[in-house]
């Protein structure tokens, strides 16, 4: 048995996929920055992440190919102060989202310490396509002629073939 998700031969070019989800399953478990999703209209999105005590020059926001990644690191302000107590750990951070194809980020802002990121998810359109089915010709059983695109199933490109014998 492969280690392939997909592995009936019914899935097919769904490498890609398979390829997100295995990205999306070594993502850290670590639950920091916590963050919220949330639909903000038919085709909107809205990732939010509480990130108190980073400015915007601490974050960083890039999409590398279907992934959208977040990091943080807070510069070490520390110089000259003596902490009794130290609870607010400046810790750097690295969120990673797995978008699905066609989804657009819109735009990101801070607003009291939550970073919003919006995202855009279009309406996938339908799409429907009659494939025309050709008569094979006599004799060459389906080997020679062109397709319905003007490949010749005979090596000669948009040549027209007549009585299938393989002469123009």
């Amino acid at each position: 048995m492969s280690g392939r998700t997909f592995a009936s031969p019914l899935f097919l070019g769904f490498d890609h996929l398979e390829q997100m989800l295995e990205r999306a399953s070594k993502t850290s478990a670590d639950g920091y920055p916590p963050y919220n999703i949330e639909q903000t209209g038919q085709i909107g999105l809205r990732i939010t992440l509480a990130v108190a005590g980073f400015t915007m020059d601490d974050l960083q926001i890039t999409q590398e190919d279907n992934q959208l990644v977040i990091r943080g690191r807070q510069t070490d302000d520390t110089a000259g102060r003596v902490f009794l107590h130290r609870g607010i750990a400046a810790r750097q951070f690295q969120r990673a989202f797995v978008l699905a194809e066609g989804i657009e980020v819109k735009g990101a802002w801070m607003d009291n310490g939550l970073l919003h990121i919006d995202l855009a998810r279009p309406q996938p359109e339908v799409r429907v396509k009659t494939i025309r089915i050709t008569k094979a010709s006599p004799g060459g059983a389906g080997q020679s002629g062109t397709g319905h695109n003007g490949v010749s199933l005979n090596g000669m490109a948009g040549s027209q073939l007549v009585s299938g014998t393989g002469e123009k």
